[in-house]
Order: structure tokens, then sequence, then C-alpha cells
């Protein structure tokens, strides 16, 4: 397993592209030969770590997870202020994209849960155009209401074998929705991607490449959908806390030892 962060009391986990898709491929793989049970993949960023904070559910939930990969910059920031070091920026947009391409090689098949009516669909059609090979067992709105659950839970079982289930509910809706039903779905791995449909189906547009290699995708986002602008002051309060934090540590590290 990879090694793993404390930030700010959520664990996050300092894998690359390249170990992230390795372990959520063996998983599959373990499945198809009867072994191991789900596993529940988040994609944490400062927002989920203020949640968390305020969420202690929440909280909870994202130490049960399989793996919480590094997305958000701010994670990298924070890390290098505790003493740590994150390796790499695992953009959950751009993992889907590159199990897209592994899964198409490999037959495997994904259900899209979520989004608004229409949008997991449409990002199904435009994935199936970019890896012809990759098979799409569903795209459906869903629910995310827990009495909705049962409903939800046989319209994915009919349509058969599903080795990797995306939802896309948002945080911590979507989080809660995969610990309550991939185990009894049956599904090995569950990916939590937040807007990520939206980006693929068109419907918002994405940074682009020169401002996401710069990591300004969050001020990007910030001017095309200017209604996040309250989620995003979690971003200056989430540095401010791991700047204090840093600060106490340092201090209790270089506190005089008794003589």
């Amino acid at each position: 397993m990879a090694r793993s962060l404390d930030i700010l009391g959520v664990r996050v986990d300092d894998v690359t592209y390249d170990e992230a898709i390795a372990l959520i491929v063996g998983w599959i793989d373990d499945a198809r030969r009867g072994a191991g049970g789900p596993h529940v993949v988040t994609t944490p960023n400062p927002e989920f770590v203020m949640a968390a904070r305020r969420d202690p559910a929440f909280c909870a939930l994202l130490h049960r997870a399989a793996l919480n990969i590094p997305d958000g910059v701010g994670l990298l920031l924070a890390a290098r202020l505790l003493g740590g070091r994150l390796r790499e920026h695992v953009r959950g947009t751009d993992l889907v994209e590159r199990l897209a391409r592994s899964a198409a090689d490999r037959g495997d098949r994904w259900f899209l849960l979520g989004a608004a009516p229409g949008v997991a669909r449409a990002a199904a059609d435009r994935l199936l155009a970019r890896y012809p090979g990759l098979q799409i067992a569903g795209a459906e709105p869903g629910s995310p209401r827990p009495e909705d659950d049962g409903r939800v839970r046989a319209l994915v079982a009919a349509a058969g074998r599903v080795d990797l289930l995306l939802i896309a509910y948002g945080a911590p809706t979507q989080e809660a929705w995969l610990d309550r039903n991939l185990g009894p779905l049956r599904i090995p791995v569950g990916i939590g991607v937040g807007g990520v449909f939206n980006f693929l189906s068109g419907r918002a547009p994405r940074a682009p490449l020169w401002a996401r290699r710069l990591e300004l995708e969050w001020l990007h986002r910030l001017v095309t959908q200017p209604w996040r602008w309250r989620r995003q002051l979690a971003l200056p309060q989430f540095l401010a806390l791991a700047a204090w934090a840093a600060v106490r540590r340092s201090r209790i590290t270089n506190a005089p030892g008794p003589h």
C-alpha cells in the first residue's frame, strides 16, 4: 500500500498516476479471481479536508477508503509546510482519462452514475468515442438519497458485470453512497469523481493545459464558474491552518529539552 500523510487530520496517499492506476487495476483483477472486497477511491482536495474537519463521519469515511489520491495543489503545499512531500498532483479528471485508456485495452466494464440528467450519458459517449475498446455498462443520474438506494442498486445490478463505478454526486454525498452501496453491489472499485462528468461531457470547460501546468486550474474554475467563490474560500482557510500547524510543529521540534 502507498505511503500516506496526515494533512490536518485527513489521510492522503502519496501516489503517482501510474501507482494509482496499478492499484485500481490490481483490485479489479483480484475481484475477477474471486479475491478481495470493494475498494472506495476518493479524490481529496482542500475542500475535502475542511469538510472532514467539520464532519467526523466524513473524516472516518476517508480513513476507511482504500485510496485517497492527492487531487489538489493545496495538499502538496500543505504537505511541504508540514515537513512531508506528496510526489504528484493526481487530478481526478486526468486519472479517469488514463484509466479509460487502460480499460479500453483490458475490456473493463464501467458504470457512470450521477450528475444532472443526461450528463453521465454524454460523458459516456465521449469516452467511448475516445477509447473505442472501453465498455460502458450504464450511464444514469440515479439518486444520492439513502431511501433510493434499493432502486439505484437494482438499476446498476441489471447492467451486468461492472468492474468500476464512477459516481458524481459531489463530496461527501458520493463517498457516503459508495460506503453504503459498493459492497452490496459486489463492484470491486468505486471512485467519487465530483464534477468530472461535466468536464468529460463538455458541459463545463476545463482549464487549458498551460493553466494546469502552472497549477492555476482553481483560478480558471473560479472565473468560468463564479458561483463557486464561496466554496473556494476553503483554500485560504486551509492554507492558514496548515501554516499554523507547521508553526506549532516547529515550536515543538525546536523546544529546549530538559536540563
